[in-house]
């Protein structure tokens, strides 16, 4: 499914990464990984920290041209303090994906993960404004500060940052459309990954509920292969959608609001 094409994964070093550039790769795929760890498994691999733009402009100059798509996978988690949950999770991917562009070839997509726990962005649109009118260059700490998003109860800060992804996600539905660029979500449920306990710890009974009424957490490998199609040339007629890989939490979240 991808034979000669050539695609960049952040994240490439562990969880649902990790497990992308596998499948890429088996798919037959270049694949050109991005991790402030090292990562195996990759063809190339770059080194850089994504709440950092200096090393974002870097890793940018560094990458080759003719690039097929990109992945944004890297993310940290909510017990993260939520200055670097909102610069790794939103600003430094906008930041990477907004300096590649000229890098990617015609035809290149965009797959950005984003979690169910964007999924109330619609309860949240004046905030998912208020923090896409920033970069990473502005003061990120001002605006946590503002919001009072530090130590929120709930993980807020990872909320805002997966609802303000899915937003600009379909803000920018069309911006590329001239050049056959797409960009989506891919919006997964609870991963049994290795941040999936930082998410219990923030969550607590909430987390707990979830957990219960799921079957099982997902994996690596029910999440890959959808990121996988949303890279290739299957779904170029996804603009600025969210696909959710989540076990129907989100169905079932959507039936319980509408008493269905």
């Amino acid at each position: 499914m991808h034979e000669g094409k050539t695609y960049v994964v952040t994240g490439a070093a562990s969880g649902i990464g990790a497990e992308t550039v596998k499948t890429l790769k088996a798919q037959g795929a270049h694949v050109i990984g991005v991790d402030r760890n090292p990562a195996g498994g990759v063809d190339q691999f770059f080194q850089a920290d994504l709440s950092d733009p200096q090393s974002i402009d870097a890793l940018v100059e560094a990458l080759p041209s003719g690039l097929n798509g990109l992945a944004n996978i890297a993310g940290v988690p909510p017990t993260a303090p939520a200055a670097v949950v909102l610069k790794v999770n939103l600003y430094g991917l906008q930041r990477l994906t907004l300096r590649l562009l000229p890098k990617l070839a015609d035809g290149a997509s965009i797959a950005n993960l984003a979690s169910l726990a964007g999924f109330g962005w619609p309860n949240a649109v004046e905030q998912c404004k208020a923090a896409l009118a920033l970069s990473l260059e502005d003061d990120i700490d001002a605006f946590v500060a503002e919001h009072a998003l530090e130590g929120a109860e709930g993980g807020r800060s990872y909320f805002l940052s997966k609802e303000a992804l899915v937003v600009w996600t379909m803000q920018n539905r069309w911006s590329w459309r001239d050049r056959g660029i797409n960009m989506n979500c891919v919006s997964p449920g609870p991963v049994d990954t290795p941040i999936l306990g930082d998410f219990i710890e923030t969550l607590g009974a909430r987390a707990e509920e979830d957990m219960k009424v799921m079957d099982r957490p997902g994996t690596p490998q029910d999440v890959a292969p959808v990121v996988s199609f949303a890279l290739s040339d299957h779904a170029k007629w996804f603009r600025g959608t969210n696909l959710m890989v989540d076990g129907g939490m989100s169905s079932h979240i959507l039936s319980g609001i509408h008493g269905l």
